[in-house]
């Protein structure tokens, strides 16, 4: 690891940890809550039988799927710097270590717009903040915050993928000119759920999957050809705190 990296590894570490405040409730979940005064807003993600430390990120929409903002993204992404460096396309190191990962949460890259102005993945050099981040925790995890200023429904959705997932259909014999795709396998999972005045607790359900290769924020409504992939969530719940 070079020194730039180290120096921007520090940098991130304490923009991400001060960002958000962590408690430990059971050996079962952990919490994440921002620091508003008003958090009325609870996300609850309980691992499934396919959850082997995935990538996520949650984010706001309105109606017409204009993007609103992010509400949490592991800090992995967000930062560029990842727990394991990547050694190639289907090998690590146990060292932390920079990686540039497009195929990664293709569908939120895109809808979020640019970072800084001119770049779509974050790096350690041009990391995304304007969201609360951390760490993927191996137990359930909640997050609660404050709900969107918003008199009219909105949409809250989740992005997730897990590298080298692989199945029958997403093989390593599929798109191989991309670097992208082999550190991907199996496309992220993208669901979504509508937030309304009327109830208090709601359920995400799968919409799609992103672009395999990260080449576009298009989101493909077949996920018939997924299988692990969908597992790795059991539950997505939100709820509304009185």
């Amino acid at each position: 690891m070079n020194k730039r990296t180290i120096f921007f590894t520090i940098i991130l570490i304490f923009a991400f940890t001060s960002s958000c405040n962590t408690i430990k409730t059971t050996s079962d979940t952990v919490v994440y809550y921002d620091k508003s005064n008003n958090r009325n807003l609870s996300i609850n993600l309980t691992n499934g039988s396919g959850f082997n430390h995935p990538t996520y990120v949650i984010w706001a929409e309105d109606m017409e799927g204009n993007f609103m903002r992010t509400i949490f993204i592991t800090k992995s992404f967000a930062s560029g710097i990842y727990g394991y460096k990547m050694n190639s396309d289907s090998s690590w190191t146990s060292e932390r270590g920079e990686s540039y990962q497009p195929a990664a949460l293709p569908y939120w890259t895109y809808k979020k717009g640019l970072i800084d102005g001119k770049y779509l993945i974050p790096s350690p050099e041009h990391p995304y903040v304007d969201a609360y981040s951390g760490a993927t925790p191996k137990a359930d995890f909640k997050f609660e915050t404050t709900k969107e200023n918003n008199k009219k429904s909105y949409r809250i959705l989740l992005e997730v993928n897990q590298p080298w997932d692989w199945n029958k259909y997403w093989n390593n014999g599929k798109y191989t000119d991309s670097e992208a795709y082999k550190h991907s396998a199996q496309p992220s999972v993208i669901y979504s759920v509508t937030i309304n005045k009327s109830d208090t607790t709601f359920y995400m359900n799968p919409i799609g999957h992103g672009d395999p290769k990260g080449e576009s924020g298009k989101l493909f409504t077949d996920i018939s050809t997924l299988t692990t992939a969908k597992n790795i969530f059991k539950e997505l719940r939100i709820d509304l705190i009185k």
